[in-house]
């Protein structure tokens, strides 16, 4: 009996894992086709997220039904809930991967700016590497790891700051640039917002082995701003 609740746990954590993977590869993709203009890979990108979407309800789905009919306590009880929680925030990045997409649609043909697209793609570069550092802390439950993780998304937020200061003075020298540069903001902010639910997950792995909800999102300067 035991041994086939430990493989539904460890199911559970494999297909997170999987459905991590998935929105790494979205984020990716998003910020990719943003950069390179490139409309086909956006569209795919969107079409891909009702996979991502799924993923989550049936996560949820098994996360309610093992806590319904098992009904764990302590390491069990804070794994099942660490999946459920998490698995939302993933599927919430993904939702911005998509958000992402839909900008570089509606932006193709206007005119650009090499220098803040060149920016973006670096905060899409850290995303990419925050992403998939927070599965392998997941995947170990590394509590230390995903503290570190948390640290770094104050690189990120000021990178989406430096990318809306540097679009509001380009639309000031050039109006032409307006509508691009108000995607390039968008696009900014849910890179940022990204880096926040990543962040999020992090938070999850410290409950699951301390049990304790702790804020490692402490940095709101650029917030405010």
């Amino acid at each position: 009996m035991r041994r086939a609740y430990d493989e539904e746990l460890e199911q559970l954590h494999r297909k997170f894992y999987q459905m991590g993977c998935m929105v790494n590869e979205a984020i990716y993709k998003s910020i990719k086709a943003f950069v390179k203009h490139d409309k086909e890979l956006a569209t795919g990108v969107i079409e891909e997220d009702k996979h991502i979407n799924q993923m989550e309800l049936d996560l949820e789905q098994s996360c309610i039904e093992l806590i319904a009919l098992q009904q764990p306590v302590t390491t069990d009880l804070r794994k099942i809930i660490t999946v459920m929680k998490a698995s939302a925030d993933l599927e919430r990045m993904g939702d911005h991967a998509v958000s992402i997409s839909k900008s570089t649609i509606r932006v193709k043909g206007m005119k650009r700016n090499s220098a803040i697209e060149s920016m973006i793609s670096d905060a899409g570069e850290k995303i990419k590497k925050m992403g998939e550092d927070v599965l392998t802390a997941y995947i170990e439950y590394d509590t230390e790891r995903a503290v570190e993780i948390a640290k770094y998304d104050y690189l990120v937020d000021s990178l989406a700051h430096d990318i809306k200061e540097a679009c509001i003075s380009e639309m000031k020298k050039d109006p032409e640039l307006v509508l691009g540069a108000t995607d390039y903001m968008m696009a900014s902010t849910y890179i940022e917002r990204i880096g926040d639910y990543i962040t999020n997950i992090s938070e999850w792995i410290v409950y699951f082995e301390t049990g304790e909800i702790q804020e490692l999102n402490t940095h709101h300067k650029y917030d405010e701003m």
